[in-house]
């Protein structure tokens, strides 16, 4: 486990993988595979929105690292 900080910083730029180097293996993996679904869909199908979306997820998955540790 590393410092809840560096685990926020980790999972806001590589969603889901914050919560991996935590323990929580297979939320993280959920997480990770939705960041990529999140970036690719939403950005693809709603431009400028789906960046927004992914945006609050990323901060969230930081959020979620931070109070794990």
């Amino acid at each position: 486990m590393v410092s809840p900080i560096v685990a926020a910083i980790i999972s806001f730029f590589f969603p889901g993988i914050g919560q991996v180097v935590q323990g929580e293996t297979q939320k993280g993996i959920i997480m990770f595979v939705a960041a990529i679904v999140i970036s690719i869909i939403l950005t693809y199908a709603l431009g400028t929105i789906g960046n927004i979306i992914y945006l609050i997820y990323a901060v969230y998955a930081a959020y979620d690292a931070y109070n794990m540790g």
